[in-house]
């Protein structure tokens, strides 16, 4: 049995609802995709590879199909070259098919859609009800906007390569990040600086940075889909709990810093017991943060389903956490207080 299920992810000023949510049976680095079968949460995945995925035949004003398709075939490659995951993509060919059809093909292509105004693009799912494996996904960038594929940018208008980093992460099975900091503006919000592909709103028109993986967006794939080599199996992870008052948080967010590398790897509680595990981190020191999602909309991150506690404030925790190599540090609590 199959059920199709609209991820609409906001790339402009300010995210859009989506239906993400990390499963309490297996917390986990980030927030994986899912969606709720007998009375359960399943995370979407593939489970087989490579995706074969078919680009229109039909480009937009100043971004013709072939030049189209070439930055999304970098944008897979960059993806499939993450060392430590084991994923893979096959450009099959132009068609004359568009995105959000039934038509059991990966299709990429261009849409016009007014209504969503805020949208630069999004990911969509077809999907198995028995296990949340995914059969077919689209994704469709918005003509409504500006478009380019300058290998340096191009004022004014959005960097296809970029946005297809980000929506490719969605199609593969990962959520958003909230490694980033915004400010609020008129009409909605502009990055200040993000750490993640996966944050949930793009840098300006005109950016390239967005071109480039971070280590949240690595730790993420790597734990959705690992490879079975000696630079995986170094990896380590940090688990514990969030708790104030001696109960659990829900939907706090936490950052593990790595002091010598200074890489950044965030992830969530998403029980009520404030459960949460970062994994895909790279031996060593680590200092912990703890935060409330409180600089972005809770719907980017969460089903509206889940109640997100806010009313807490920044902590660290009261000692460096040493990540050992290929292994796990266990029973972190980081108490917080009540704002």
């Amino acid at each position: 049995m199959r059920r199709r299920v609209l991820l609409p992810m906001a790339l402009v000023a300010a995210a859009t609802a989506l239906f993400v949510f990390a499963a309490p049976e297996a917390v986990s680095a980030y927030l994986k995709l899912g969606t709720r079968l007998q009375g359960r949460m399943a995370t979407l995945r593939w489970s087989t590879f490579p995706i074969r995925y078919f680009v229109t035949n039909e480009g937009s004003a100043g971004v013709p199909a072939t030049e189209f398709q070439a930055a999304v075939t970098r944008a897979f490659n960059t993806w499939n070259g993450v060392a430590t995951a084991n994923t893979s993509s096959q450009f099959a060919g132009f068609t004359q098919a568009r995105p959000l059809a039934d038509d059991g093909m990966v299709v990429i292509g261009y849409a016009t859609r007014p209504d969503l105004e805020r949208t630069l693009a999004a990911t969509n799912f077809l999907i198995d009800v028995t296990d949340g494996r995914i059969v077919e996904s689209d994704i469709f960038f918005n003509t409504i906007f500006p478009w380019s594929t300058s290998s340096a940018g191009e004022t004014g208008r959005f960097d296809v390569e970029s946005i297809a980093l980000h929506e490719i992460g969605h199609l593969q099975g990962l959520g958003h990040s909230a490694l980033g900091e915004t400010e609020v503006r008129p009409g909605g919000r502009r990055v200040l600086g993000a750490e993640a592909v996966m944050f949930p709103i793009a840098f300006t028109a005109g950016s390239t940075a967005d071109r480039r993986l971070r280590p949240d967006d690595i730790a993420g794939i790597t734990d959705i889909y690992p490879r079975n080599n000696a630079e995986s199996r170094r990896l380590g992870s940090i688990s514990g709990k969030v708790t104030k008052n001696g109960t659990g948080v829900m939907g706090a967010h936490i950052v593990a810093f790595n002091t010598a590398t200074s890489a950044l790897v965030g992830g969530f509680t998403v029980n009520e017991s404030g459960e949460f595990t970062i994994a895909g981190l790279e031996p060593g020191p680590h200092v912990l943060r703890v935060e409330p999602l409180d600089d972005g909309d809770i719907e980017s991150f969460f089903d509206r389903s889940v109640t997100v506690d806010l009313s807490f404030g920044v902590r660290f925790h009261d000692r460096v956490v040493v990540v050992p190599r290929g292994g796990g540090t266990r029973d972190v609590e980081i108490k917080v207080s009540p704002k």
